[in-house]
């Protein structure tokens, strides 16, 4: 699969896709995005992906300029121009900005919103990660506070996201697991975080200064599907050191366990039985599901 990119009705390889300096999306951040990814070449929660960024857009006043059938329309072309003889899951990140204007925070200046969708090759988790896990950082870089800038808005400004992860970096563990300004668990920089205790999932509740994701919904009904107790709650950092299990949820991880924390084990320091059993049906559902 060759990246290809769509920038407001263009189809270009992705080293040569340009969008206006003027555009407010790279002047001021103001934009939505939504990642998506593909099964069995087939476009996964595409409507529930498209829900959550009118939901974004609306946040910011910014109008989404076509109907769910056009924006799909739009990256099916865009995923046909990147199909190559290589047969590869695709990565899509479609992203929305307020478009093209004179300097200022005026929206009026802005007439036509942009859209560019991004298609490449599906980075995968590696097979270890999911038999193994993966281990996390909790770092000092704390989740902006909801009155500053609304989590619930999936921003394309993502600096507090990659903040926390190069701290996360330099600290060696592959995700960064946030705090918000009370000090309790939220979620990671690239993912929604659970744990679970006494074979009860738990995940923050939304309260808590998070973006929902679509994979996290998800999550919480495959739960109930087979029957494990989950639920939204509160979570601290000394819940870390109870807990049995832990994963992050994500449209390109999945489920993915989560096996320590700064170098201390969660549980047995292995991927436990709850999150294995949600894995399996995440994975039998996914057909079903497309």
């Amino acid at each position: 699969m060759k990246p290809m990119v769509y920038v407001n009705g263009t189809i270009t390889a992705a080293r040569d896709a340009v969008v206006p300096v003027y555009d407010h999306g790279f002047l001021y951040g103001e934009g939505v995005y939504e990642t998506m990814r593909t099964y069995h070449g087939k476009l996964f929660m595409f409507d529930r992906h498209m829900a959550r960024l009118r939901r974004s857009a609306g946040l910011l006043g910014i109008d989404v300029p076509a109907d769910n059938a056009g924006l799909r329309s739009r990256v099916e072309e865009t995923m046909a121009a990147a199909t190559d003889t290589e047969p590869v899951e695709a990565y899509i990140r479609l992203l929305l900005t307020r478009g093209v204007g004179e300097l200022t925070y005026q929206p009026s200046a802005c007439p036509t919103p942009s859209i560019v969708i991004i298609v490449k090759a599906l980075p995968l988790p590696t097979e270890r990660s999911i038999t193994h896990g993966i281990t996390v950082s909790l770092v000092n870089v704390r989740r902006n506070h909801p009155d500053a800038l609304n989590p619930l808005i999936k921003s394309n400004n993502l600096l507090n996201n990659a903040m926390a992860m190069q701290e996360a970096l330099r600290n060696g563990a592959e995700e960064a697991l946030m705090r918000n300004h009370d000090g309790d668990i939220v979620e990671c920089s690239q993912s929604n975080f659970f744990i679970v205790r006494n074979g009860t999932v738990v995940t923050p509740h939304v309260s808590a200064g998070l973006l929902p994701g679509v994979t996290r919904a998800w999550v919480l009904e495959l739960a109930a599907e087979i029957g494990v107790a989950a639920q939204e709650g509160r979570i601290t950092p000394s819940d870390l050191e109870s807990a049995d299990e832990a994963f992050i949820t994500g449209t390109t991880r999945a489920i993915t366990p989560v096996v320590s924390v700064d170098g201390r084990a969660v549980g047995s320091g292995t991927p436990g039985p709850v999150t294995k059993r949600l894995l399996d049906h995440f994975r039998a559902r996914v057909t079903d599901f497309i």
